[in-house]
């Protein structure tokens, strides 16, 4: 680009690419190789699409982090990725096949359904590449991961073998989230709860009256639990049989007092059924109670049912109703309940909890930190998960941004139960178990010889992302880059995955290599349509990045998400607030033009003699600007920063300093110092801009006598 290319307007779908195109060319992201070391992960984005608005937030934050480190000195490292986001990835091409074709996976051998979700996964991280460049990402392409790639697949197979090794994962018998829809296991962190208006039904329980939105589950029922504080039924004792008439018969109940119970709903007395609820099931084990189930894997009613065994749950629940009306035990009906019904996030199913036999990763089982780098815990300590994970944060160690999300941390630990990793999917890590008789054989590669068949199921998403710091960077092997780079600077992410995938990366590395993932956790918010809803597809309001770029630019998108968007807090896009910032790119533009204009060559040093009030005053608010603007980035104040230099840059230099430049321009003792001035004070904006609006800045750059790419340039000195 020429000065000449400064009298059309500024166009960023013609600027964009050719900065793309030199970057690559430049190969300007690779590490230096000296400075620092400041590594920063992006968090893999799901192969089930595209990028959205919220990926872009991350990428503008993280590429401010990684730009203002780089021309600070650091040894940058941004390490791209996706994640092939197993059970999410194999339902989208399940639903796609069914709508196509109404055809389901079990349609097809193993292999050749696994063929059809690799292809969908690299169509969709194809595509995810090319938006993560066309955000300006300024990451190193020759680390690029894929979570289910060989070397993150050799990472997998090492950290499993080894946790079981330790004792932290094991095989047993627990209840789960069960997906009947898709036929597998689904963590607690990937439930969504829905509210929906339903029956609520007051049944008689032989003395008592229990009220249930799901008669449908009640033939196990043979325990019924109230309070032990509960007057109403003080003269019942822990313990005691009665006998019942019940859906298909007599009964005999047993009396269980349980602090669980809340005596101001309902009746203040219930039926459980542990098989098939978590509260139920924790009151069964509480007191060693049987767990009868009722409904099987395809949520249909069992032989325990009688005469609606084989129906399924929902085509039975009226038919139930009807029988235990004709048997005078429905006392009333509330056609108005709210309840919450537990669905797959990523299948849309409803759950139905199960007791199966699953691999488990164990938080409350001792360990020993067979290494450790991590204050306050020796090599050699015996520790849970559940500490580990309480020590890193409680000690300051990993710092929590905002501060109040530490609390909700700690909140999910204290509740936190043992983690179900084992899936009931094609698409994923393959378990690396195999079983020969009684032999139970766990390595990272299969056993040799005849008669071992290995476990068909596959790891839960999370467990590959968990090792995301460490697997990037080409652990278990003691690489140059793993030596540097890790544990990484930060961790920049949303808040809604702080469980999901914070908590378990701190767990996974703590565990394994006795070091911290990351000292400092930065999380933002959620974008969020205008009318402040979650975006999502089945709503019809979820915005592509790309076609705002296509309106604005990247660099307009980038500054608007960050301009509105302090920690943690959720933002509604506004769309006028890109096109705001499309016109402070123009104003930037327009700035370069008086400048190179006025000033077309270099200028020696300014003469302090000369300088006028409009001089100093420049100078003193470019210094503050400075000042704050990069104090801001340390502080992680993002929106602060930016603010900051969209105040300088129209109002301080376009609104004063050009103003006032015009007449000094045309007074010889002026002029010199003038045109040194606007030349200092555009480069020291470009500069400042440079990690927030990196299209446009690079581009005037040269025009300013900047022989290097402004990316690899130093920042202003404050």
């Amino acid at each position: 680009m020429d000065i000449s290319d400064l009298l059309k307007p500024y166009d960023p779908t013609l600027n964009e690419p050719k900065i793309l195109e030199r970057w690559q060319k430049d190969g300007a992201f690779k590490p230096r190789g000296k400075g620092k070391p400041f590594a920063v992960v992006f968090p893999p984005a799901n192969v089930t699409g595209v990028l959205h608005l919220g990926h872009a937030l991350t990428i503008a934050i993280q590429d401010i982090i990684i730009r203002f480190r780089r021309m600070q000195g650091y040894d940058t490292l941004y390490i791209p990725g996706t994640d092939h986001a197993a059970i999410a990835t194999q339902a989208k091409v399940e639903a796609e096949l069914y709508k196509k074709e109404k055809k389901t996976r079990r349609d097809f051998s193993r292999e050749d359904f696994l063929k059809m979700v690799e292809d969908y996964a690299a169509n969709s991280q194809s595509a995810i590449l090319s938006q993560l460049r066309t955000l300006g990402a300024s990451c190193d392409w020759d680390h690029l991961a894929y979570t289910l790639d060989d070397k993150r697949s050799f990472t997998v197979r090492t950290a499993f073998s080894r946790l079981y090794k330790m004792g932290l994962i094991y095989r047993g018998t627990r209840l789960v989230n069960w997906d009947p829809k898709l036929q597998t296991n689904v963590s607690d962190e990937e439930i969504e709860w829905r509210e929906e208006v339903t029956p609520f039904y007051y049944l008689r329980y032989g003395p008592f009256v229990i009220a249930t939105a799901r008669p449908e589950t009640k033939f196990g029922d043979k325990y019924v639990v109230m309070h032990p504080k509960d007057e109403r039924y003080a003269k019942y004792k822990h313990g005691q049989k009665i006998e019942v008439e019940w859906i298909n018969g007599p009964i005999t109940a047993t009396i269980i007092k349980d602090d669980a119970v809340d005596m101001e709903f309902g009746t203040g007395v219930m039926t459980i059924t542990p098989a098939h609820d978590a509260a139920d099931y924790a009151i069964a084990e509480r007191h060693s109670l049987d767990k009868d189930s009722v409904i099987d894997l395809q949520g249909k009613l069992l032989p325990i049912a009688g005469e609606f065994a084989g129906q399924h749950i929902s085509k039975a629940r009226q038919l139930i109703v009807a029988k235990l009306e004709s048997k005078g035990l429905v006392e009333k009906i509330d056609e108005k309940y709210i309840h919450r019904v537990a669905v797959n996030s990523r299948g849309g199913g409803v759950i139905e909890p199960q007791i199966r036999e699953q691999w488990f990763v164990g938080v409350n089982r001792p360990f020993t930190l067979e290494h450790s780098e991590i204050r306050g815990l020796e090599a050699g300590s015996k520790i849970t998960l559940k500490q580990l994970l309480r020590h890193t944060v409680e000690s300051g160690q990993v710092k929590i941004i905002p501060e109040h999300f530490a609390k909700t941390y700690f909140h999910w630990i204290d509740n936190l139960e043992d983690w179900c990793i084992s899936r009931q999917i094609i698409f994923g890590h393959r378990i690396p178990v195999w079983y020969r008789d009684q032999e139970v054989y766990c390595e990272i590669s299969a056993p040799s010889g005849d008669g071992w068949t290995q476990d068909p199921d596959t790891l839960d998403t999370w467990f590959s992302s968990a090792l995301w710091t460490f697997s990037t960077l080409g652990w278990p092997e003691e690489t140059p880059d793993f030596k540097k780079y890790h544990p990484n600077a930060l961790l920049e992410t949303g808040y809604d995955i702080l469980f999901f995938w914070v908590a378990r990366m701190i767990l996974m590395s703590g565990a394994l290599l006795g070091q911290l993932p990351f000292p400092v956790v930065y999380l933002h918010g959620i974008v969020r349509d205008p009318e402040r809803q979650k975006m999502s597809k089945s709503k019809g309001n979820v915005i592509d990045p790309l076609d705002i770029i296509k309106k604005y630019g990247t660099d307009a998108l980038r500054f608007a998400l960050i301009y509105g968007n302090s920690a943690g807090t959720d933002m509604a896009f506004d769309e006028a607030r890109v096109r705001g910032m499309k016109n402070f790119a123009n104003k930037i533009w327009n700035i370069a033009r008086f400048v190179l204009t006025n000033a077309p060559d270099e200028v020696s040093q300014k003469q302090s003699a000369s300088e006028t009030e409009a001089d100093k005053a420049i100078l003193a608010s470019l210094e503050t600007t400075i000042k704050l603007v990069t104090q801001n980035l340390e502080d992680f104040r993002f929106n602060e920063a930016a603010q900051g230099i969209y105040d300088f840059i129209w109002h301080e230099l376009a609104d004063k300093y050009l103003e006032a430049s015009k007449n000094q321009l045309k007074d010889p003792s002026q002029a010199e110092n003038t045109r040194y001035l606007l030349r200092y004070c555009l480069k020291a904006c470009l500069r400042l801009l440079h990690p927030f609006m990196p299209f446009i800045t690079e581009s005037l750059a040269p025009l300013l006598g900047e022989k290097n790419l402004l990316v690899e340039s130093a920042w202003p000195e404050k």
